[in-house]
């Protein structure tokens, strides 16, 4: 017998939030079974005192919840993501983590080991890695 519970998902995403290959990754994941998402933006560690990650959910969510087919939450975590993602397992309660980060080249994440330093929390993580643009990206990109 099939449960009516629905799995839920966690998006770990900044700059990669709106990117083709998470809209994928949550277009696929939201049709293997029911699945709600949850957005998590930690705070820039740049910059932790800006609208930045506001802005981020602002844009990301109408993209997000159109490959999920449905409504997507959205929250700001701390700027240090380990500890954003620890918060929101904790206090939302999350079934698998879904972290997208930029290429390995510029990635923050993928330096500090991000995905498997989330592993320890028992769920199921699935990394999406931003294409590398051919074009030129300024110093902030």
């Amino acid at each position: 017998m099939a449960s009516s519970a629905s799995a839920r998902a966690l998006i770990v995403a900044h700059r990669t939030a709106a990117t083709p290959l998470l809209l994928n990754a949550v277009r696929a994941r939201a049709s293997r079974s029911p699945c709600s998402f949850t957005l998590l933006v930690p705070r820039p560690y740049w910059d932790p005192d800006t609208d930045e990650a506001v802005v981020t959910l602002e844009l990301a969510i109408p993209l997000l919840e159109e490959a999920a087919g449905g409504h997507v939450d959205g929250v700001i975590g701390d700027s240090d993501p380990f500890v954003a993602v620890r918060e929101a397992v904790t206090n939302i309660g999350i079934d698998e983590i879904i972290i997208s980060t930029l290429p390995a080249r510029v990635s923050h994440w993928l330096r500090r080991d991000l995905p498997h330093r989330v592993e320890q929390f028992g769920l199921p993580v699935t990394v999406v890695t931003a294409e590398q643009s051919e074009r030129a990206v300024s110093d902030r990109g």
